[in-house]
Formats: structure tokens, sequence, C-alpha cells
């Protein structure tokens, strides 16, 4: 009987699920001349107790009201620091200072049982909504609550120091301004706001918040407001989905992939392009949309998903006829359009040699790189890589089970299925291209990956890849002869023995991120359909020590394709039976990755390198040259709206990233996780 919900499948039991209601999500704008300021240059900045903002800059006052700038005739208020009962701090070259009502100036030296500080150089002051006294100095940050002090530093969480502000917000929360950025700290996180997606310029000269939290700040290019607006995990999908529809379906088969901007942040113009992996990432978007179908019903979303279906199923068609005919059920990488530019005056054979010369020896020279379709209307893309078919498969098999109702639509599912893997069977378990001759990274026959030391680090995750690939395929056709090709490489060959160690790890923040992302998707297909106990316990045992390595990545993807498949299963050895379930605070750490990951998808640079709340990778663990890798000293990674993430083969451990501000990323890398885990009940609204 065909199984119509993945929740019918032996999944484990799932963790008691997240509650989200409203939260508040930060979205930045910035006002300057454009925008009816006198100046761009905005000295300070001040919210009175009716919320009205007023910006000083350096040609004149104004006040926001009724949504514009007005003159006004203000002027910069003096910077006195009251309490509500008459208490009054100084930030002063030679120390922190109080004076309370009708009394005389006192100098504060700050002691706690683990440190005594004597500030100097103290850069701002501000007494918070609950009247505690914040200071802000070069040796860190510091908090009087009644006769109690508490002192941070870079090593209890501080992002940076070199400050320029204090300003109290809502509820006890305060900001400081630094010449690097702002941050925002509510009692428990710090937050670190740089670069273009925060603030026009990262000098933050005075920051103001209103009663609702929102922040504005003033730079020497702009005004900056951070607001804090309401909103539901739901609400960001729908956002998401317009914009994709809007911007990112590139061809009639609506390929999912980011765009470019022809100017950095301006979303008004753009150009689609494609990439090598127009099918990983459009497999990626339609598995969100299967699990949206399958989470919620919407006719909407299965229509996405079915669309997501035919663009893959056309990556198949389009290489069969034609002058260059690939064998049956090869799958391309990507497709464009006869009537643009030939993409083969740039994918030369010369071009193959020198990357075959100077990078990679097993790089593959190739021609035409790109052939033209039967029909005349096509280029489509050769060479076709492995994480390509990890994403068609994990695709093909939510979408057979979630979306696929009438048998017409199953049987094209089938037949696509088992055309590209009896092509993989049929050519020794490798993709083969138009030229008679396998891809670069499609291998997975035993030749190689078990003798040939060039495939010995692939060797664990290509052969999980194989064996997923031929689990799904034997789910979605019935037939027996996949399973008999996977019986063959485990018993002749040690695929499941391989699969032990999918990849040589030395320790946390090692490795590519696409690999792991290849090696999540696979894993789950294999364990979602897999009945046989030894290998299930070979998988789990695998998938389980895999997870840990990656959990300090706040990865909500990896940690829900982890949850789906090992919640509530065990793993049984000579030493006993070992709990492979999700541990620690995952589940959290996901819904806060979902809440941050900003609605603003531009890829801003984001500069952490100068941080003092991280610890630094070092070899073995990394040795990359001028690219500076670690995590915070809460031994995570950066939140994500801190970093910019495009896809999640995106590497968390680099600190400094993004680009230039033009290219535009779809949000599929929010669409899977948030219906993945709203559909295994991780997540609850």
């Amino acid at each position: 009987m065909r199984l119509v919900l993945l929740g019918m499948i032996a999944l484990g039991a799932a963790a008691e699920p997240v509650t989200v209601g409203r939260f508040a999500m930060e979205v930045r704008s910035f006002h300057g001349k454009a925008q009816g300021l006198p100046s761009d240059d905005v000295l300070s900045v001040r919210v009175d107790a009716a919320g009205v903002v007023t910006a000083f800059t350096r040609t004149g006052a104004a006040a926001l009201r009724d949504g514009k700038w007005v003159v006004s005739m203000e002027k910069a208020p003096a910077q006195v620091v009251r309490a509500r009962d008459g208490r009054v701090a100084q930030a002063r070259v030679d120390g922190l200072f109080l004076k309370a009502a009708g009394g005389a100036w006192q100098r504060l030296l700050p002691k706690t049982a683990e440190r005594s500080w004597a500030p100097v150089d103290v850069r701002g002051v501000a007494f918070d909504s609950k009247d505690r006294l914040w200071f802000a100095s070069p040796q860190g940050v510091g908090v009087l609550d009644g006769k109690v002090w508490t002192l941070y530093t870079g090593g209890d969480g501080l992002p940076y120091d070199d400050f320029t502000c204090v300003a109290a917000g809502e509820d006890g929360v305060v900001w400081f301004g630094t010449h690097l950025g702002a941050i925002r700290f509510d009692g428990q996180v710090w937050e670190y706001r740089q670069g273009l997606r925060w603030l026009p310029d990262d000098d933050v000269r005075a920051i103001a918040v209103n009663g609702n939290g929102d922040a504005w700040m003033a730079t020497a290019k702009g005004l900056a407001v951070i607001e804090r607006r309401p909103t539901t995990l739901a609400e960001k999908a729908r956002v998401f989905e317009t914009e994709i529809d809007k911007r990112h379906r590139r061809t009639p088969y609506q390929y999912v992939h980011p765009v470019v901007l022809k100017r950095p942040g301006d979303l008004t113009e753009w150009t689609q392009t494609d990439s090598d992996n127009d099918g990983l990432w459009t497999s990626m978007y339609g598995a969100g949309e299967c699990f949206a179908y399958g989470a919620t019903g919407s006719e909407e979303a299965g229509r996405r998903a079915k669309l997501a279906f035919e663009a893959l199923r056309f990556l198949g068609t389009v290489t069969q006829g034609g002058e260059h005919p690939a064998p049956k059920g090869f799958v391309a990488r990507s497709i464009l359009p006869v009537s643009g530019p030939d993409p083969n005056l740039h994918a030369t054979p010369e071009r193959d040699r020198e990357t075959q010369q100077t990078r990679d020896k097993r790089w593959k020279v190739i021609t035409p790189r790109w052939p033209k379709s039967a029909d005349g209307l096509w280029y489509w893309k050769t060479d076709t890589s492995s994480d390509e078919l990890d994403g068609h498969y994990f695709f093909y098999g939510l979408y057979y089970d979630l979306v696929a109702k009438t048998p017409e639509e199953q049987q094209r599912v089938r037949e696509h299925v088992a055309a590209l893997t009896d092509h993989l069977v049929e050519h020794n378990f490798q993709l083969v291209d138009h030229d008679g001759k396998m891809t670069r990274w499609s291998i997975f026959n035993p030749e190689e990956i078990n003798k040939n030391r060039d495939w010995w680090q692939e060797r664990g995750m290509n052969s999980l890849s194989i064996l997923a690939y031929l689990k799904v395929a034997e789910h979605i056709t019935g037939d027996a002869k996949y399973a008999k090709a996977a019986r063959y490489l485990i018993e002749k060959h040690g695929y499941d023995m391989n699969m032990l160690i999918t990849k040589t790890h030395l320790g946390v923040g090692a490795g590519n991120q696409s690999d792991d992302e290849m090696i999540f998707m696979n894993f789950y297909s294999l364990l979602k359909y897999e009945k046989d106990p030894d290998l299930r316990q070979k998988a789990l045992l695998s998938f389980r020590n895999h997870w840990e390595n990656e959990a300090p990545e706040l990865n909500p993807l990896f940690n829900f394709l982890y949850a789906a498949v090992a919640s509530g299963q065990s793993y049984t050895d000579a030493y006993g039976t070992t709990d492979v379930s999700p541990k620690g605070e995952w589940l959290a750490e996901s819904v806060d990755t979902l809440k941050r990951l900003p609605l603003d998808r531009v890829d801003w640079r984001a500069t952490n390198s100068r941080r003092k709340d991280l610890v630094l990778l070092t070899e073995p663990v990394r040795d990359e040259g001028k690219r500076v890798t670690g995590y915070r000293v809460n031994g995570k990674v950066l939140p994500i709206d801190e970093r910019y993430v495009g896809h999640w083969n995106h590497d968390p451990w680099t600190l400094d990233q993004g680009g230039n501000g033009r290219s535009l990323g779809d949000g599929g890398v929010y669409l899977l996780p948030y219906y993945m885990g709203l559909y295994h009940g991780f997540i609850r609204e």
C-alpha cells in the first residue's frame, strides 16, 4: 500500500513541540537627505515622551511627524542622565560618577566577587526602565542594581567594547553604540548590529529608543531605525513566497535561484541568473512546499511543489535527442534559453584544461559543455554532480508521498525516478555524460570509491548517497531490483560499513557544509524508508555522530532532518543501548534561528573578526589562509542575523562574510526548515 503521509512511516517520536506565537522581527530602514533630513551627517537623535523622533544633523534639526521630516528649531539635548529617584550619573574621562538628589558627586568603583574595576574613559551611562545604572568603558559594561554590580566583558558575551554611547530601551533593554556597530542587550542575549544590513555607517554616534523598542541611531551617513515589528513564522513564510514568485522564478519552468541587483540594496531592478546547482536549489525549495502541503493542505503549496517537480523532470527530458544526446535518464545541471548569449563562448575546452592543470586534476574536459536541446530552444548544462542528485532524490520521495495524488501524477514520478536510477545502475553506479564518460562528481561505484585514493575522502558520503537513491527509487517504483542493487553494494563492497564514517572530521567547525547538507538529506531519505534493522542501526549511529559535530551551527534544517528520523530511536552494541534522540537545546535554537533569519535577503557584508566574544579556530581544524574562522564563547556559531546565509551549504564558522549588496537570495532557505518543522510537529503555531 502506498504511504500518503510521512508521519505513517516508521519515524522517531517527535519532541515536545514549541508553540510559537507573535514575536518581534527586526527590520531596518535608513533616513537621510533623500528622505527629508537637512543632511546625511546626523550628530544626535532624541525620542520624546510622545514618541516623536528628532534628528540633529550638521546643518539643522528635523522632527518626524506623520511620516515626514519637518524642520525643527530644537537644539541637541544636554547629556544629563537622571533616574526617577533623582540620582544623576556622569560618564567622564576620569571615571564614572554618581550624585544622589541633593548630594555630592561620588566616583564609583564597580566590584564583584570576581572583578574589581576603576573605570576611566567612560563613554556612556544610562538608567534603564528599571532604574538600574549602566555604564560602558573600554574595560567593558557594568550595571548597578541597588547595591549589586554585574560586570561584562567579551568573555561574558559582550561583542565589542570601543563604545560611543549608551541608551535605555524597553523593559530593561539597553543599547550600546560603538565605533563598529551597535549592541542590544536584554539581560540574557547580546545582539550585534553591524554593516549595511543594519546601519548606514558602523560608527554610531547616538542612540534613542522608543517605547516599542525601535532603536534610532545617528551616523555620519544617515539615521537608521531598527524596528521591532510583531509577526509570526507563517507571516514570514508568506513574505518569502511572495518574493520568490515576484523575482526568483527563472524560465517558464520556474527554477528558483537568487537574482543580481542592478544597484546595491535596490530591489527595483534585477537580473535573473542560472547556477551549477539549479536542480539542487529548486529541489530544496520544492521540498519545502511539499512539507507545506503536508502540514497545511494548502493547494497553493501543492501547486508550487508540482511546478518544482516539472522543472526537475525537464532537466531529464531536455538532455534527450539533439546533436549531443545524453544516455537516457541523465539530468542536466541547468538550462538557458538559446535566445540568450551562447554559454559555450565562455565554457571552453581551454578553460577546462587550465582548471585541470591548476586546480583539479580530475576536472572534466567536455565539448560542448552546454549542448542544445532537440527542439533547439535550450542549452543544457553537462557534468552534473552528486549534490544535484542528493537534492533531486530528497525531493522526489517527499513529492511522491505528500503531493502526487492521482495515478497519472504518481506514474509520472515513477517513470522519471526509474529512468534516472536505471541510468546510475546500468552505468556502474555513476552518471555518464553525452561524451560517454562519467561526470566529475557523480561517482558511486566500488572501483573508484573503494580503490582509488582520489575518492577516499568521498567514500563514506558517496556510499550513503547511492544507498539513499536506491532506497527512494525502491519506495517510489516498488521495483525490487533497486533493493537488489543496494544489497550488492553492501554485501560485496561494504557500503554499509563505508557509511559509518560519512566524513572525516578534524573537530567541530571543520569540513565542508555542502557535504553536510548532502549527508543530512540522504540520511533522512534512507532512514525514512529503510526497514532492515542492521542497516538502520548503522545509519543511526553514523547520523548521530555526524549531527553532534554540526549541532553548534544553529541550523534548523540539519536539526529537523536529524530529529525527524532519530527521535525515540536507539543504538545497541556490546556496551549497551544508547538513545540517539537529539539532546540539548536544538529545538529552541532552531526556532530562534527561524525567528532571526532576516527578511532582508541582500548579501550585505558582515565583519565579525574584530569581535571580543570569539574563540578562533586554528590548525588542524582550519587552515585557510586569510579567512578567519571561529565561534562565540558560548560554544555556538554567530546567530543568523549577524552573518549572511544564502543556502544551507553556508559556512557559519567564517567570521567575515557576505558580498557587496548586489545579490538577493531567495527565501527557500527559510521555507524548507519552517515547513518541515511544522509538518513533523516540532513547531506549533
